[in-house]
């Protein structure tokens, strides 16, 4: 399960994040997660919660934003969600779409800090 060591780095990251602020804890982090990352959703909120444990994260809400596969339709010369990830093919005139464009994504994209006001 490679989503404990994912959390772990997440963790790790905000941590100093919100140190590098003042901050003693974090709120909410979020992530983009692509559907080709490898990652699981669920597994790693799962993990989340675990790695936060005794960290200025602990207790922090983690807000996972899920990016499709997008690929470049060389025929339609567009840009296209896929419904599925088995199938690089264009949904609209079947052409083979090997080119992604997006959908790989694993990123922490913002932290979310107690402000003690």
């Amino acid at each position: 399960m490679h989503e404990l060591s994912i959390a772990i780095s997440v963790v790790e990251a905000a941590s100093e994040q919100a140190e590098a602020v003042g901050a003693e804890r974090v709120q909410t982090v979020f992530l983009t997660v692509g559907r080709l990352s490898g990652v699981v959703p669920d597994a790693l909120r799962f993990s989340f919660d675990i790695a936060a444990e005794g960290t200025p994260v602990e207790g922090a809400t983690l807000t996972i934003t899920e990016v499709p596969v997008v690929v470049f339709c060389p025929a339609c010369g567009e840009e296209k969600p896929l419904a599925d990830v088995y199938g690089f093919a264009c949904p609209d005139c079947g052409a083979l779409s090997p080119e992604v464009r997006r959908g790989r994504e694993l990123e922490l994209t913002a932290i979310e800090i107690e402000d003690r006001g």
